[in-house]
């Protein structure tokens, strides 16, 4: 294969079993990615007696019954759903999450609203919207871990401020701001924060703490990026506003998704925004239009008397969830600290510091117990003051996918691991 006369535009091949090498050739945002395929961790890729706490993935017990829904689409609505859909979404499922948002306190028409393929295709349709190669992203410590390369797929340098049980540390956020202006360095584009039951440490932003937060990006001239897939997955406590519902000035950009609600396959979620921006966004949206088929199926379910039915059953499933995966940790590992969430899929522990949650997260695996070290949500970078932990002493397991009974099974296979270490 011959990529171009220059020489450094070939492919040549490396020392044995190595493959090809591609000087000059791949993008700055691949050519340091791995060449390994990932460790499979899908339902459908895991062996017998495995149990996963590792991802999002919703319980089997939860998924609804689309056939109705889906027989309907492709039946009497066949003409709309096996043609292309237009960029913005299917008007009457934009219409509906408008309605859905605006319960909550938003303001919104359809015209706020785009259709993407699930959260992830937002933001990254969000970071081509607002970010040149060494803008300034500002993230919470610790973070979503996948929002990570995704911001490095676009050069942003990623600053990291504090969090604490009430969410983003405002405070900490407007210090970073004052710093950098004396410094004349460039300003943040935007915050991204999961205002409600934070993935990974369960924490939800409080109302005092959104309001301020909106404030300052209103004064000081950035954006909020507010991921919120979990909001409805609400066990107890107040439902506070989110930072979209406050937003008048125009400066949030909300991403939300049905897969932690509905089914994760699905892939549909959304963007909500100032009209303005939406129509950017719109320009910037290469893959002709998300599904139509799909649109049609969740707009016919959401707007059903099995919708609600819906989300009450799913709330009543993963509190259950997590308070069994609560009491195991208590009762087989008394003294790791764990953050009890109101809502969400996530369990955050907090390790003593002679166990290392990256050593016991690989010793977990070997045993047939899959979860993800506390490492992988921080970004690493520092910012104002400088990051204060690595994440090493924490791990993220999830009380979604895995039965009642495999909680149970996959935290005493962990408590035996984590007491071993504890011992040596």
């Amino acid at each position: 294969m011959r990529l171009g006369s220059a020489s450094r535009l070939e492919p040549r091949t490396g020392r044995s079993g190595e493959g090809l090498v591609f000087d000059g050739v791949l993008a700055r945002r691949a050519a340091g990615l791995s060449t390994s395929f990932p460790t499979p961790h899908f339902p459908s890729e895991l062996g017998e007696g495995v149990v996963a706490f590792d991802s999002g993935f919703a319980s089997p017990e939860v998924l609804p019954d689309l056939t109705t829904f889906a027989m309907a689409a492709l039946t009497t609505h066949r003409d709309e759903t096996l043609q292309y859909s237009a960029n913005q979404g299917q008007p009457e499922l934009r219409r509906w999450i408008a309605d859905y948002m605006n319960e909550d306190g938003c303001d919104l028409t359809p015209d706020h609203l785009m259709i993407v393929n699930g959260a992830k295709d937002g933001l990254d349709l969000v970071c081509r919207l607002l970010l040149d190669p060494g803008d300034a992203v500002v993230v919470t410590a610790p973070t979503y871990f996948t929002c990570i390369p995704i911001f490095r797929s676009f050069e942003a340098q990623l600053l990291e401020v504090a969090q604490d049980d009430d969410g983003i540390r405002v405070d900490e956020l407007e210090a970073l701001l004052d710093s950098r202006a004396q410094d004349a360095k460039r300003p943040h584009k935007f915050v991204y924060v999961v205002a409600d039951y934070h993935n990974p440490a369960g924490v939800s932003i409080s109302a005092e703490r959104r309001q301020a937060l909106v404030a300052l990006a209103a004064k000081r001239g950035f954006f909020i990026v507010e991921d919120n897939p979990y909001r409805r997955v609400r066990f107890e406590g107040p439902s506070i506003p989110t930072l979209k519902a406050l937003d008048r000035e125009g400066v949030v950009i909300h991403t939300g998704t049905f897969s932690k609600l509905i089914a994760p396959g699905l892939r549909i979620g959304w963007v909500a925004a100032e009209p303005e921006l939406i129509a950017r966004l719109l320009q910037l949206k290469s893959d002709g239009g998300t599904s139509a088929l799909l649109q049609r199926i969740v707009y016919e379910f959401c707007r059903s008397p099995a919708f609600p039915d819906h989300v009450e059953r799913v709330r009543r499933l993963y509190v259950t969830h997590r308070d069994r995966m609560v009491a195991a940790i208590r009762r087989e590992m008394p003294d790791v600290g764990v953050n009890v969430p109101h809502g969400g899929y996530y369990l955050w522990l907090t390790l003593p510091a002679s166990v290392d949650g990256e050593a016991l997260a690989r010793a977990a695996a070997a045993a047939s117990v899959n979860l993800i070290p506390g490492s992988k949500f921080y970004a690493g970078t520092g910012g104002f003051p400088r990051n204060r932990d690595d994440g090493r002493s924490h791990v993220r397991l999830s009380y979604s996918f895995a039965t009642v009974d495999d909680i149970d099974e996959g935290v005493s296979r962990l408590a035996r691991i984590y007491q071993a270490m504890r011992a040596a």
